[in-house]
């Protein structure tokens, strides 16, 4: 089954707080949203491999760390994924991007595809698919078996906040992929919105209604 880490550093729930907060207007939101990304993106990638690296510093010769074995893929859930990427670019300015378009039936609430596009060797790296919900799980899951048959075998889920129900859902469709989020909420509502949440993150990130 997967694993849920929950990402409790206090500039995440300090930045996060201020995210739910409703008279927080689309700006500072983007800005906000980017800086949570780039933050557990830190911990997201705390388990990638090293290996050493002869260098030579202004003094003598040494053997440092570099990051070793694959390189990294994002695949943001369009649209309220898009604002995760800068964050998490910061950190690995050499990850590829690629772009998943999901979106939920109003009615049905399930997934429904309307595009898919991914690096070339997206097969050969680790990929983290970034939305900022994690709601019923729908269309987390969809977006993962998208990247699982280009034939990916080590993926990750960053959100910023999950639902039980999502979570559930991942961990039965998806047990090999872990879950990284800086809150577990209470709740989905009649909507399908995540309870307390911050509401609708795209509508929020691009000032939509």
């Amino acid at each position: 089954m997967s694993r849920v880490h929950l990402i409790t550093h206090p500039l995440v729930q300090h930045k996060l707080t201020i995210l739910r907060d409703k008279s927080t207007g689309p700006k500072d939101f983007r800005d906000l949203l980017e800086e949570v990304s780039m933050l557990m993106a830190y911990e997201v990638t705390r388990d990638m491999p090293l290996e050493d690296l002869e260098v030579e510093t202004p003094i003598c010769k040494m053997t440092g760390k570099v990051i070793a074995g694959r390189q990294v893929g994002i695949v943001p859930i369009l649209r309220a994924g898009l604002g995760m990427v800068n964050g998490v670019l910061k950190l690995i300015p050499a990850a590829k991007v690629g772009h998943i378009g999901v979106y939920r039936d109003p009615d049905t609430l399930q997934p429904v595809e309307y595009y898919c596009k991914l690096p070339v060797d997206v097969e050969e790296r680790q990929v983290i698919i970034l939305d900022p919900m994690l709601a019923t799980g729908g269309s987390a899951s969809a977006a993962i078996q998208f990247v699982k048959e280009r034939n990916v075998n080590s993926i990750k889920f960053m959100c910023l906040l999950a639902a039980p129900e999502g979570i559930e859902l991942l961990q039965k469709e998806h047990p090999d992929v872990d879950i990284f989020t800086a809150a577990i909420d209470e709740r989905l509502n009649d909507h399908g919105y995540i309870v307390p949440g911050l509401g609708d993150a795209g509508d929020r990130l691009f000032g939509t209604k």
